[in-house]
């Protein structure tokens, strides 16, 4: 794991993979918690006959967003940043999704530094997250993640 503690720390990390998390593995029970969190039903999710009977991937897949949430707990896998009185989830942009996730698949996330500013005080990092899938060419996503930091002095 990674270790920040200040600006200059990451600063120094720009243009750098700094790793992956660990493999998590999607199972139903986690798809059918984030549908009833959501209220999103939709069967290529949560009905596994409809989907091995009708689905293009003949299993139900995992939804979009559910893996888009992850990336907070993958992201404290790859990096412990330190010295911070306030830490926000900014944005993400330009995200593509590439590839469905199928139940029971192992994924993780890889991380790059792309662009560390100070805005005075506040530091904004752009982190592209890509989240791959064990045994799968293409990732489930790309996209670039923005976080704002508020170090202590």
């Amino acid at each position: 794991m990674m270790i920040i503690n200040n600006y200059i720390e990451y600063k120094n990390l720009e243009g750098k993979v700094i790793g992956t998390s660990a493999w998590h593995t999607i199972d139903q029970e986690q798809i059918d918690r984030f549908a009833a969190a959501t209220l999103d039903y939709q069967w290529i999710h949560v009905d596994k006959e409809k989907a091995e009977r009708e689905g293009p991937f003949k299993t139900t897949i995992a939804h979009g967003y559910l893996t888009l949430s992850m990336i907070p707990y993958l992201w404290k896998q790859i990096a412990e940043v330190r010295n911070v009185k306030m830490e926000i989830n900014y944005g993400i942009e330009n995200l593509k999704f590439g590839q469905a996730v199928p139940v029971d698949s192992d994924v993780k996330l890889q991380a790059t530094i792309k662009s560390v500013t100070d805005l005075r005080g506040t530091v904004k990092v752009v982190v592209e997250a890509k989240l791959l899938i064990r045994d799968y060419e293409k990732p489930a996503y790309v996209g670039d993640v923005i976080f704002l930091y508020h170090f202590l002095s």
